[in-house]
């Protein structure tokens, strides 16, 4: 490890994905690399390994080393692991999540429902800056004439 790297990124044949922190404290080292979804190996100090692995791991590494870069620290990765020396892996949705085409349809048959106007509503009301809500008020005067009551009870 240089002695200007801050953090470095390779794999384990125990743990999986890992990271190894120097020249950083450890407790902004700890903040790091817990939000990008890292947890500390008790056995060893200063070492981290990638919660679940197998969900997506090259992925979730990659991204943690552009991460951290992109905050200014100086990272070293595994050719594999760094983002700026080798193209990520293709992205393959069915091979991520296992669904097959027949979950993206469904879910797609389900946003184009949702975004549709029901046909048990009314049509959509406009609101426009010269429509009123109130009514104007007449520009006659009422024919029923009011009279006050000047007397105290009701129902003399």
């Amino acid at each position: 490890m240089h002695l200007s790297d801050h953090f470095r990124f390779g794999t384990h044949p125990e743990h999986g994905f890992v990271a190894t922190t120097a020249n950083i404290p450890t407790h902004l080292a700890h903040w790091f690399l817990v939000r990008e979804q890292f947890v500390p190996v008790l056995a060893t100090p200063g070492l981290y390994r990638l919660t679940n692995p197998d969900q997506d791991g090259m992925r979730r590494t990659r991204q943690a080393v552009h991460d951290l870069r992109s905050y200014g620290y100086a990272v070293q990765a595994d050719y594999s692991l760094d983002p700026v020396v080798t193209p990520g892996p293709p992205h393959n949705p069915i091979a991520v999540h296992g669904h097959g085409d027949g979950h993206t349809e469904r879910r797609s048959r389900i946003a184009q429902a949702a975004a549709a106007r029901s046909p048990q509503r009314g049509p959509a009301l406009t609101t426009s800056p010269g429509a009123r809500a109130i009514p104007p008020r007449p520009s006659y005067s009422p024919t029923v004439g009011v009279t006050q009551s000047t007397g105290g009870a009701r129902g003399r």
